[in-house]
């Protein structure tokens, strides 16, 4: 048995790709749990916004990125995703 706590620890993480640059910018956004890379600014941001907010409902929920249900998570990215 492993004595290192990360060993057992389940990964989970969220990848999010946005292909509109065309302005020539490399934007990358990472956290613990997510890295957002490209988009145009406006397709980024509304990424990053959207993975903030999936972040802060699951924390209100009391749950990790790795207990969620796939059906689950895709509800709570819809609901996050800016209008």
């Amino acid at each position: 048995m492993s004595k290192n706590p990360s060993a057992r620890t389940p990964k989970a993480g969220l990848l999010g790709v946005g292909l509109d640059n065309q302005d020539g910018h490399k934007r990358i956004t990472t956290g613990e749990q997510f890295a957002i890379v490209g988009g145009s600014d406006e397709t980024h941001g509304r990424m990053t916004e959207t993975v903030i907010k999936t972040f802060e409902t699951l924390k209100g929920r009391g749950k990790h990125l790795h207990e969620v249900e796939p059906q689950e998570l895709s509800d709570i990215i819809r609901d996050s995703t800016p209008h």
